[in-house]
């Protein structure tokens, strides 16, 4: 038997979670991450030297994680530095609801002081807002060390006897365990750039890139490309594409790259392995040399050619155990092809075997294929999959595993490790593809993304503000570093992960709040252009038409005196939207000043209350400049109230932008509470006319302070004069 060579290929990636122009991030994983998987992995082969492999690092990860080496945060760790003895009654909710986010199993029974916790938390069976009864201050002080313990990969406690130590104590943590945990947990991550640098300069392991903020390229090109293999699909209603869009993903991935690490990636895995036939001299003309996708790709690009027989067996295993050409427009891609099962073996099924075993699993399957190609090139198998996710579900990490395949790899004489460029430097591809065809590594197409209803919608809306940007550019109105920043959240809302949520393939806890994040990028377009969002951004895409209402209705006419009192009889018949209650805590990164938003109606005005939180309006309105009712229906119908907190501000009624009234009209006051009035007729509003609307605070620079609803509009008809008499009668 030949040597085969073994071409290991580690994906790292993460979305691009903050909101820049907010200075917010609602999600810990980069963080988390950091300090477990991309660290422990390049620990791994830092072991051994002799071991070489390829490692993919796309730059919205990488811009991530220097972030946090610079200071950068997130509502976790904000959350993990509060002091126990301290925290608001909505951190210690937070604690319970997001501080067991961690596979049970392998990261929080095994530890038996986060195991108590986890009971103690009864998650499934009780709200958070009823356990808290049963922790104390010391149990939220363990549950906020132990979230960010469980998440250091092992091999760090291996070489930190001081770290080793404070696992070691288990319980009963102090404030300065904490914080000094917290502090070790910047220093590991600084750590690692370096150590990818260190290991790329030394020859042992090839570092590649992504186009930037992962977007499916052949989707960014063209979304018909999606019937190549779904011909009958649904696609959105605007279905060309953007290849200036998916040229500066490539281009600004590559220079990158190149910035961080000192030399051009020669290598690429496109996001999701997405790939098509016209994508090739885009990434030849940045100097990609070589890309890889999966297997499925091959066969269908070989017409069947290559592929599996029904107990699994590759047909024609010398063709897929090799590298091959496309050609396109006079460039051209050398093509690599992963062994999808032997991937799978590893993301999905070795993590129920001892390591050492199934090591010598995996080399028994390396050494069939080298057996299984007996003539002509020299075999390589590609084994590419996710280098972080897998790793949570092995009981000690996939220490034992990825240990026992390096060393042994190593030393095998059969077995020859390489990085992907080596191999096809060494040995160029001798076939060539008569056409790459369009698909991605999951079942070779694109239905992930595109397709279902909620994907089309994202798409859609991606366009329109799109095309609002480049209207805005044409314009010559803005300056250009704000059309840059308008562009760059363009690009990131571009990217897969959003799509990857919507629709009924993939769903977590958190679908919500990627739906939120993937609008607000969109939104900050607009904000960053000085126009108001259009309200479908507002308007959740993600299993639209499910869920309960945001509020009830008015069940009477309201008999208010507007003063500013709060009275609990002028209110009881309105309705009430709770500030917060329709996305859940994990999305109120910022708390904001209101509390609660009552409405409803006399027989012939609109009547608003705003609660506040932490205090009476008259002090917690200060914060804001402006207090305003932006109108959905009637269209560009707004009020706007000037210093809200005052006693009795001004108020005025706008329509198109102009101001359409003396402020005598809008009777306004403040104190405990904040109440509004208008006449319905003041805007012209009669019987069964529908009102969608939504309260803002704006900021002495026009930025939105808070906002209720966070996500859509509250929702009114004018009343009848008859009205109580109807609801009586109901």
């Amino acid at each position: 038997m030949r040597p085969i060579a073994l071409a290991l290929f580690w994906h790292q990636h993460q979305p691009y979670y903050p909101d820049d122009l907010a200075g917010e991030n609602p999600m810990p994983w980069v963080r988390l991450h950091g300090t477990k998987d991309y660290l422990g992995m390049a620990l791994h082969l830092d072991e051994v030297p002799e071991f070489r492999c390829t490692i993919n690092l796309v730059p919205s990860l990488l811009v991530q994680l220097q972030g946090y080496v610079d200071g950068a945060t997130d509502k976790h760790l904000l959350v993990s530095r509060r002091p126990a003895d301290g925290l608001a009654r909505e951190d210690a909710i937070y604690l319970l609801d997001y501080f067991f986010m961690a596979n049970a199993d392998t990261m929080i029974l095994p530890h038996p002081r986060y195991r108590e916790l986890y009971q103690l938390r009864a998650l499934g069976v009780e709200s958070a807002e009823t356990a808290l009864s049963r922790f104390r201050e010391r149990d939220l002080r363990d549950l906020q060390v132990w979230s960010n313990l469980s998440w250091m990969h092992p091999l760090v406690f291996e070489r930190d006897p001081e770290l080793a130590e404070l696992k070691a104590k288990g319980r009963r943590f102090t404030e300065e365990d904490k914080n000094w945990l917290l502090d070790k947990q910047r220093a590991l991550l600084a750590e690692v750039i370096p150590l990818h640098r260190k290991l790329a300069a030394r020859g042992q392991v090839e570092l590649t890139t992504t186009p930037f903020y992962h977007p499916i390229l052949p989707l960014l090109l063209d979304k018909r490309l999606a019937r190549e293999a779904m011909p009958d699909v649904q696609l959105p209603a605007h279905r060309d594409g953007y290849p200036e869009d998916a040229e500066i993903h490539v281009k600004k991935a590559v220079e990158h790259h190149a910035a961080l690490f000192g030399d051009r990636p020669r290598g690429m895995w496109p996001s999701e392995g997405s790939v098509c036939q016209s994508l090739i001299p885009l990434l030849a003309r940045h100097g990609i040399e070589w890309i890889a996708t999966d297997e499925e790709i091959l066969s269908s690009s070989t017409n069947g050619r290559v592929g599996r027989d029904g107990r699994g067996h590759v047909r024609h295993p010398e063709l897929l155990y090799q590298s091959w050409r496309v050609e396109e427009a006079g460039r051209e891609l050398a093509v690599v092809f992963r062994d999808h099962a032997l991937s799978d073996q590893v993301g999905f099924h070795y993590q129920r075997t001892p390591g050492t075993v199934a090591a010598a699993d995996f080399l028994g399957k390396i050494h069939a294929i080298g057996d299984a190609v007996r003539h002509g090139h020299a075999p390589l198998a590609s084994v590419i999959l996710d280098g972080e996710n897998c790793w949570e579900y092995f009981p000690d990490g996939g220490v034992s595993f990825l240990r026992t395949l390096y060393q042994n790899a190593a030393r095998d004489p059969l077995v020859r490790p390489v990085t992907i460029g080596e191999h096809v430097r060494e040995h160029p591809p001798v076939e060539t593809l008569p056409r790459l065809f369009a698909g991605s590594w999951i079942s070779r197409n694109f239905a992930i993304w595109v397709g279902h209803p909620e994907d089309n919608r994202a798409w859609d809306l991606l366009h329109q503000t799109r095309a609002a940007l480049v209207e805005e550019e044409k314009s010559g109105r803005h300056d250009a570093a704000t059309i840059e920043r308008a562009w760059t959240e363009i690009y990131i809302a571009e990217g897969s992960d959003w799509f990857w949520w919507y629709g009924d393939d993939h769903s977590s806890e958190l679908d919500a709040l990627f739906d939120h994040l993937f609008r607000k990028h969109l939104r900050n377009v607009y904000t960053l252009l000085g126009d108001d969002p259009p309200s479908a951004l507002y308007t959740a895409i993600a299993h639209a038409g499910g869920g309960r209402p945001l509020h009830e209705q008015p069940t009477s006419f309201l008999p208010v005196k507007v003063d500013g009192r709060s009275s609990y009889f002028e209110w009881i018949n309105a309705a009430k939207y709770v500030c917060g209650n329709d996305r859940g805590t994990m999305t109120l990164v910022t708390r904001g000043p209101m509390r609660a938003v009552w409405f409803g109606f006399s027989a012939d005005r609109l009547l608003l209350r705003v609660d506040t939180e932490g205090g009476p309006a008259r002090e917690r309105l200060k914060e804001a400049h402006t207090l305003r009712v932006g109108f959905v229906d009637p269209h560009d119908w707004e009020i706007i109230v000037l210093e809200p907190g005052l006693p009795r501000p001004v108020g005025a009624i706008h329509h198109a932008g102009r101001h359409s009234s003396n402020g005598t009209t809008v009777d306004v006051a403040c104190d405990v509470v904040f109440e509004l009035a208008i006449p319905f007729g003041r805007m012209g509003l009669k019987t069964g006319d529908s009102l969608r609307f939504y309260v803002e605070l704006l900021g002495a620079e026009g930025a939105s302070v808070d906002r209720a609803p966070r996500e859509g509009v509250l929702e009114l008809i004018v009343p009848s004069p008859d009205f109580e008499r109807i609801m009586w009668q109901v």
